[in-house]
């Protein structure tokens, strides 16, 4: 395994990073990107384990309902690369279990690489969304063929991939590409048709960073996403070799392009369900917090609002739950959770999460975005008075309420709350795609049935 300086060494390896219109060099070192190299690093040094074949721990595939819940909790607190190697993991051995049967000898090279994986202790992550093109259309009939990634020439020893993926986090801060197809494909769209594995440093990758990190000198001001953040990446790949040995999916078999997109579909649905059942209970323990500050916790309005958030609050909780509690033992002993609460509980969120916002906003008041900077009750002539006049009454000191708006602002109204508000949309493929799967696996006929029953109408059932 590796320590967070040993991480930190091995982004030195030749790859392509971009920010701001410059080639990155130095990423360790560079003020904005540097800060998530660090906190990757840590998590490097929280796992490190120096004992021979060591595996870390976030790396442990769960084996039973417990298990699986372990690595949810020990997962709300680990940086982003660290929970999105451990998700690009299960996607693998998801898809691994259901290509088995048509392809095992790529099943098996998937397993293969996973081991590998995990002794090197390297980061991994999730390129899926291609540039798509025109919308309407099918990756086949566009008017550029390399709006999807595709295979553009084959080798005997490998392939030749082109494309690029979009909204891939902390892909220059990673070792490896998990590059799988975005959606299912037709039979002629074979070339589409990849699964596979590539060094971030491969000749022909270049990755362009975009970030919600704050442009501000004093990060008191942004007492979140001032010090933990993640770039975007926009990852392209411009005829980059990938050898046969880290090939999934070699532009062929289209009918298996979609095991892929869903399989990593549940695991970054899980996710983000585990990360709002967090980030729902902070929403309501700032609207709480903040209308005690402005002496309004009484108020019948604000109590109902509050009573809404905590509704929603407790439903993905118990989405997240009956997920863990309802998963699924694969062949290899593998614990998956249940893709219908799964794809409800992150349905939900994410179509709710704009009421929330709403509702702590409203409560909150335009001080959210108005309050003063803490550098302003630094200074001698101002600080006394902004404590004064954003303060409510005796309890309420108002360095306290100022931070408390910092918070807010910074979680629900600048860049990392656009981030949240966005990616708790998209993450995971979006509203469509969760009604698509929650649909498929609801149960309908035992509705009928029960509705059928319930007004005595049994006769008229399906047998």
């Amino acid at each position: 395994m590796m320590t967070g300086e040993q991480y930190k060494r091995s982004l030195d390896d030749g790859r392509e990073t971009f920010f701001e219109g410059e080639q990155i060099v130095d990423l360790p070192g560079h003020p904005i990107l540097g800060i998530t190299v660090d906190s990757a690093a840590k998590g490097y040094d929280r796992f490190y384990d120096p004992a021979p074949n060591a595996i870390g721990a976030f790396m442990k595939v769960p084996g039973s309902a417990t298990e699986l819940r372990e690595q949810v909790e020990l997962h709300e607190s680990v940086d982003l690369l660290t929970h999105v190697t451990y998700a690009s993991i299960m996607t693998l051995l998801t898809a691994a279990d259901r290509i088995e049967a048509t392809l095992p000898e790529n099943a098996a090279r998937i397993r293969e690489w996973v081991k590998e994986a995990q002794q090197r202790d390297v980061r991994i992550t999730q390129c899926i969304t291609d540039a798509k093109g025109d919308r309407s259309r099918r990756p086949g009939l566009q008017d550029d063929p390399d709006a999807y990634v595709r295979v553009v020439e084959r080798k005997p020893d490998g392939i030749v991939i082109r494309g690029a993926k979009l909204h891939i986090s902390a892909a220059s801060m990673g070792h490896e590409l998990m590059t799988i197809p975005t959606k299912s494909m037709k039979p002629d769209e074979g070339q589409y048709s990849v699964a596979c594995m590539v060094p971030v440093n491969a000749p022909g990758v270049k990755i362009i960073n975009t970030t919600y990190a704050p442009r501000h000198a004093d990060v008191r001001d942004f007492p979140m996403s001032g010090r933990h953040h993640t770039p975007e990446g926009f990852v392209i790949f411009d005829d980059v070799f990938v050898p046969n040995e880290r090939v999934f999916l070699g532009g062929d078999h289209p009918e298996l392009a979609a095991v892929f997109a869903h399989s990593l579909g549940l695991w970054e649905r899980l996710g983000g369900l585990s990360g709002m059942a967090t980030q729902y209970d902070r929403l309501v323990g700032f609207a709480q917090l903040i209308s005690e500050a402005n002496g309004l916790e009484k108020v019948s309005h604000i109590k109902e609002k509050i009573s809404e958030m905590m509704i929603n609050a407790s439903l993905i909780r118990a989405s997240l739950e009956a997920a863990l509690a309802n998963c699924s033992i694969t062949s290899d002993g593998a614990a998956f959770p249940n893709e219908l609460y799964t794809n409800v509980g992150k349905y939900h969120g994410a179509a709710n999460y704009s009421l929330m916002v709403r509702h702590l906003h409203d409560i909150a008041g335009g001080s959210i975005l108005t309050a003063p900077g803490m550098a302003d009750l630094d200074n001698d002539k101002t600080g006394h008075l902004v404590r004064k006049y954003m303060g409510t009454m005796q309890s309420v000191d108002g360095i306290y309420r100022t931070k408390l708006f910092h918070a807010i602002r910074d979680y629900t109204a600048d860049a990392l709350g656009g981030w949240y508000a966005v990616t708790n949309i998209q993450a995971g493929g979006g509203l469509y795609a969760q009604r698509i799967v929650s649909r498929l696996h609801y149960d309908l006929d035992r509705a009928k049935r029960s509705a059928l029953e319930a007004a005595r109408m049994s006769e008229y059932a399906a047998t």
